[in-house]
């Protein structure tokens, strides 16, 4: 059982979500860039970030594969097999985390899903991983692994109240870009069925529409962090969708059809700042309620 059941999927955004630590006083300069000692603060108390779109993530860097270099990231290897067999038949819990991170100069954007039962990898290792193979400033390492910690210890997503009931569906929508590829879809989704897969979804939805596999991760990670929106705040929701009458739609069919756009450069550029515009001003509309 690994502590990533995604591979490096698309990213979106964030708002800083690290607390001040003493030892590392917040400073900044002119414009707002930040300088050594700086940790930059990352998601809101809320899972709203979840509802985000999902920009392409930070790509692995081209050099790694051009010249022979020496890897300066941990070589997990070493794992006692009985730990391993125990990781293997303990329950997996998988929890959607989101990177956006400015350091350095540097712009980090991803995504994945992290086991919270994870024993073998620990977040400082893994965020060591991504910055070897990403090239970028070891500062990274402990503003990933705080993030990664700071999610997986606020994401609730338990069902169990909800086994009973037979029908409590949600809206899931997907707006996703891998690339210059875009997906955009919604579907419906029953939270109480304990069959219900993000990531076997995300297989099947990828292998009829031909995408690639980060597409997957993507898609997994888009589909449980609006699930634990939902969960988080089935309490405060209107009246419950229809009761389903027939498993065949009538109307609005575009609506629930998937989208497939390939944008230029120019172009998903200008609709990731839109959409990135977009989700602030929501997110500031949210705050003033």
């Amino acid at each position: 059982s690994s502590g990533i059941n995604a591979e490096y999927g698309s990213s979106s955004k964030n708002t800083d979500h690290h607390k001040d630590d003493s030892s590392t006083p917040a400073r900044r300069t002119r414009g707002n860039r930040p300088q050594p000692g700086w940790i930059p603060q990352t998601v809101p108390a809320t899972q709203s970030h979840h509802l985000d779109a999902v920009p392409t993530a930070t790509p692995v860097s081209r050099s790694r594969f051009l010249t022979k270099r020496v890897r300066s990231s941990p070589i997990i290897n070493d794992i006692d097999e009985g730990a391993m067999q125990e990781a293997a038949q303990s329950d997996e819990y998988l929890v959607p985390i989101r990177l956006d991170i400015d350091l350095e100069g540097h712009r980090l954007r991803d995504t994945l899903t992290w086991n919270k039962n994870e024993k073998n990898l620990t977040p400082e290792q893994f965020s060591e991983i991504l910055v070897d193979d990403l090239e970028i400033p070891g500062a990274f390492v402990p503003v990933i692994a705080n993030i990664i910690r700071t999610q997986v210890d606020g994401y609730d997503a338990d069902t169990k109240a909800l086994v009973e009931n037979s029908d409590h569906r949600v809206i899931i929508k997907l707006n996703v870009h891998v690339g210059n590829t875009s997906l955009v879809d919604q579907f419906e989704w029953d939270i109480s069925c304990p069959d219900n897969s993000p990531e076997e979804f995300a297989r099947t939805l990828c292998q009829e529409l031909g995408l690639g596999g980060e597409f997957i991760s993507a898609i997994s990670y888009s589909i449980r962090g609006q699930l634990g929106w939902h969960i988080k705040t089935m309490t405060f929701t209107e009246a419950p969708l229809k009761t389903i009458e027939t498993p065949l739609r009538t109307g609005n069919l575009d609506k629930w059809a998937p989208s497939i756009e390939n944008l230029t450069d120019q172009e998903m550029e200008k609709k990731i700042r839109d959409q990135d515009r977009n989700a602030r001003r929501m997110r500031r509309l949210a705050n003033m309620n």
